[in-house]
């Protein structure tokens, strides 16, 4: 997300922390250098030229060239502005108190909306919370089977009714919720190929009909300035309460994202980073601007591990290194947990520094996979006392994961490397490990 920005921003501040001294020259030039990276990510013109202005005018103005670390001061100063432009805070979902919760989701055919509602359902779900998606395209071709396959994979409620009248499907799908206490109803209406009256007339009568709390619009990321467009018309028509950016983990510049706000007035709620249906994420104008300038997401990290790590398996794994009886079976279970959080590469993307790395220094997403096959090759004695692997049995599970000896032995030291780690842990001043909750 935001790769080519986030390289143009880290190379910029490298070269202004070597400098050791700014100058006003050296300001109007780093000035330059942040327009020319915004116009590339296909930023709208105005929102850069106002955004490089007011950060020269603020460099000038404060104590940049006097400071000891002038560089550090200017990125400050980038950041502070980036996140402004990006709409300073998160704006949640506006929940009812009196269920059910109406979430009304429209946008253009090919945004990926229908996926969309269906993640958005999957991040709502929480224990005790009961979550039923509608089905209110009747244009789209299988749209209404790809909705009710996808609320089975969501594991939600789903409603569907044969009938052409829109607003009268929402409508009804409404008095279900009430009649089943579901918590939020998400609709998902129909999309165009392109923006017409008679598409916005529909949607209007659903949203006088049904009057749902929040009605976000979906746009698609990779489509640049049209999606700010496309936001812009649709405020004209219907009352947004926000908009939900998809497809930002592909080849999208990033332009939009940091347009949208300021050009349509309409807050970004959340952003689709992958094609699971656990790829959404709440938009945080702070730590998107950490990401794009190369700072990390630290917080936005730990959000993902508590998402995945259960604190039951957690306190069983701190327990097992309390007793140093980690074993195979449990490293295994470890990596299928750190699969479930994305790529490796993404991951190391949301620590701080992990855009710089060397290219070569790359993660393989598939040496979890290796790791997995490896270890589901041995027998459970093997799993639990690796110390009887000798020649004749790595052969064998090299044999039966599909790789060579030596990359069995590279997992063997690796984990025997984790253990005499854990050790040293646990055996530092005696006592008083603890493994942080979530990871």
């Amino acid at each position: 997300m935001f790769d080519s920005l986030t390289e143009k921003f880290t190379g910029l501040f490298k070269d202004l922390s070597g400098q050791g001294k700014l100058s006003e020259a050296n300001i109007k030039e780093a000035s330059a250098r942040v327009r020319r990276a915004l116009l590339e990510a296909d930023v709208n013109y105005k929102v850069v030229k106002d955004f490089a202005a007011a950060v020269e005018a603020r460099a000038l103005g404060e104590d940049v060239l006097t400071s000891i670390t002038p560089g550090q001061k200017f990125v400050k100063i980038v950041y502070d502005q980036m996140v402004e432009t990006l709409g300073s805070v998160n704006q949640p979902l506006a929940l009812s108190p009196q269920p059910p919760t109406v979430i009304m989701v429209c946008g253009l055919q090919g945004s990926g909306k229908t996926t969309t509602c269906a993640k958005l359902a999957k991040h709502l779900s929480k224990p005790g919370r009961r979550i039923m998606l509608a089905a209110a395209d009747i244009y789209r071709p299988a749209a209404v089977q790809q909705l009710e396959i996808l609320s089975k994979q969501v594991g939600c409620d789903f409603f569907k009714l044969d009938s052409t009248d829109v607003a009268q499907i929402c409508q009804e799908a409404k008095q279900e919720a009430v009649k089943k206490l579901i918590d939020v109803l998400i609709l998902d209406t129909a999309g165009r190929l392109h923006i017409d009256t008679e598409m916005m007339a529909e949607l209007e009568r659903v949203q006088k009909t049904v009057k749902p709390q929040e009605i976000l619009l979906v746009v698609d990321g990779m489509t640049g300035q049209d999606a700010v467009n496309i936001a812009t018309e649709f405020s004209k028509a219907l009352p947004l309460s926000g908009v939900i950016m998809t497809k930002l983990d592909g080849d999208a510049r990033g332009g939009a994202a940091l347009s949208l706000k300021v050009i349509s007035g309409q807050p970004i709620k959340f952003i689709g980073v992958g094609e699971k249906l656990s790829a959404l994420e709440e938009f945080h104008p702070s730590r998107v601007a950490s990401r794009i300038l190369g700072m990390g997401d630290v917080v936005g990290l730990v959000e993902k591990a508590q998402n995945v790590f259960d604190e039951k398996q957690a306190g069983k794994l701190e327990e097992k290194l309390r007793q140093q009886s980690f074993t195979l079976e449990d490293f295994a279970g470890q990596m299928k947990q750190m699969k479930k959080m994305g790529s490796l590469s993404d991951i190391m993307k949301m620590l701080p520094g992990g855009m710089s790395l060397p290219q070569d220094a790359a993660i393989d997403d598939k040496a979890l996979g290796t790791i997995e096959a490896i270890i589901s090759s041995m027998t459970p004695q093997e799993r639990q006392k690796p110390q009887i692997l000798n020649g004749s049995r790595k052969r064998r599970i090299a044999l039966g994961s599909g790789t060579s000896v030596q990359q069995v032995n590279q997992l063997l030291n690796q984990f025997e490397m984790s253990q005499r780690m854990m050790k040293q842990m646990m055996n530092s001043k005696g006592r008083g490990f603890k493994m942080p909750r979530g990871f």
